[in-house]
């Protein structure tokens, strides 16, 4: 009886050790796993933000230092803003500024707008052909801007848009984006207070700005940080439209910067950073609001 206790207890503790192997094998799995996964994600975020420090170092270095030596060197070792006072005071960068901004401002505004009204029927209410009015809406994002560029542009010349900041702002006024963001916004909300509203001698336009907006404003939040990007870095449409330098938006000014400045990489630099630097800080202040959109717009399809 001794014997046969014996090996009870030994095939007992035989796979007790075995169990906590496992467990141990699996810990190390998992922990060799994570740390792979995040040195991975360190170089990538390294690539990401690399170029970007080496732009701000070339910003703030003099003429002395040299720029293009390897491995770079991200801290200047006589820092100057020299850099950033020529390029504003040799170019019109404050018009620039003014520019990007303005129509930055209205494009945000008119998508806000729109794309809310328009997204509004979409989701709450329901007729005959409203899906296929959708899903032809969203098949207009497989449409390049470059196909309907021409067209667009004379369109604008027919208008007398030129030169305009209207014609800088209606072409991007409204977006299929827009709408399907704002449609899965307003579907995450439920019908009971729309119908308590409408208790209460709510009309349609007092739902949608009462009660629908505040509710989702995580996504109108959203769809303003990726219209006012889109809008500040866009090239090719001013470009076309404008041949006015007292229309100019940023992204041209740099451009034409690096013409006027085409050995001088320190300059290009600055009205580079100049030109970044809004959006930055912009993400920075809106960016809890950015990640709460975006998972607002994904809760129901």
């Amino acid at each position: 009886m001794q014997t046969s206790g014996v090996r009870a207890e030994e095939r007992q503790t035989a796979q007790m050790n075995r169990r906590s192997g496992t467990r141990w094998r699996g810990v190390v799995r998992r922990a060799t796993s994570a740390i792979l996964w995040y040195v991975m994600l360190t170089g990538l975020a390294v690539l990401m933000i690399g170029p970007f420090l080496w732009l701000l170092a070339t910003a703030f270095k003099s003429g002395s230092e040299n720029i293009f030596e390897f491995p770079p060197k991200f801290l200047p070792e006589q820092p100057t803003w020299d850099n950033f006072i020529k390029v504003w005071n040799s170019h019109p960068f404050g018009r620039y500024l003014f520019n990007s901004t303005l129509v930055a401002v209205l494009t945000v505004l008119g998508n806000v707008i729109f794309c809310s009204l328009a997204a509004y029927p979409l989701a709450r209410m329901k007729f005959r052909g409203r899906n296929v009015i959708f899903f032809a809406i969203l098949s207009t994002m497989m449409i390049p801007f470059q196909l309907t560029m021409i067209p667009v542009y004379l369109l604008a010349l027919k208008l007398n848009l030129t030169n305009t900041y209207l014609g800088l702002v209606l072409p991007h006024a409204v977006t299929a984006f827009g709408i399907f963001l704002m449609r899965q916004a307003f579907l995450t909300v439920p019908k009971e207070l729309e119908e308590a509203a409408r208790m209460d001698g709510c009309n349609t336009f007092d739902i949608w700005w009462r009660i629908l907006l505040p509710l989702v404003k995580p996504s109108v939040t959203t769809l303003a940080i990726f219209t006012f990007v889109f809008s500040w870095s866009d090239f090719l449409w001013p470009l076309i439209i404008l041949n006015d330098p007292e229309m100019y938006t940023l992204p041209l000014g740099v451009a034409f910067l690096s013409n006027a400045f085409s050995s001088n990489w320190r300059l290009i630099a600055a009205g580079s950073i100049i030109s970044i630097v809004p959006v930055i800080v912009l993400f920075l202040m809106l960016q809890r609001y950015f990640i709460r959109g975006s998972i607002q717009g994904a809760l129901k399809g």
